[in-house]
């Protein structure tokens, strides 16, 4: 009977120190990411840091994308809704890879379309290339006949109220995917 009760105990105590189970890639513990400084879409800079204490979806795309940047800000805005009040817990932060053309006026546009909330960042070339080495996201201007397009990694960065980077979401995962890994981590 004692052996049953102590084994009971140390379930209890292992599953209360278990990690989450996420959908998306957990990274919990990886030694890449961290803070970095843009401006926002109305020209003020701001810091990763500035949203500690909230769960921050991190992706990095442009506004002349043709698929994969306007599915996955509509899957993130779709998420947003499934949480309901805790939404606001959240900040979507879009970085622009084509910086050139992605201004703040063209951003103040553009990602608040998705959710009045969400926030475009830009910079200079130079800082937003720096930015995607800090979090390993690979980006490449392809020309095509009437212009050009950026071939860009696809995943979203999920980072914890700490500001430590937990989970990448790849494309396609979908808002269930979203809002379940932004559920668990508002709640840790």
């Amino acid at each position: 009977m004692i052996r049953r009760l102590l084994c009971l105990v140390a379930l209890l105590l292992l599953s209360a120190c278990s990690r989450p189970v996420f959908q998306g890639s957990d990274l919990t513990g990886a030694s890449f990411g961290g803070d970095f400084q843009l401006v926002d879409h109305t020209g003020k800079a701001r810091l990763l840091s500035d949203y500690k204490g909230k769960v921050v979806a991190l992706f990095f795309g442009y506004t002349h994308c043709p698929d994969v940047c306007p599915t996955t800000m509509a899957e993130l805005s779709a998420a947003m809704k499934q949480l309901g009040n805790k939404a606001g817990e959240v900040q979507v932060l879009f970085v622009s890879v084509d910086p050139e053309r992605d201004t703040p006026q063209l951003l103040g546009q553009y990602v608040p379309a998705f959710d009045k909330r969400f926030v475009g960042l830009t910079g200079t070339v130079d800082q937003v290339s720096a930015v995607a080495q800090q979090y390993k996201v690979i980006y490449q201007r392809q020309n095509v006949a009437d212009g050009y397009t950026v071939d860009h990694t696809a995943g979203t960065y999920l980072i914890d109220r700490k500001g430590r980077l937990r989970v990448l979401e790849n494309y396609g995962a979908g808002p269930d995917a979203f809002a379940h890994d932004l559920a668990l981590l508002i709640e840790e």
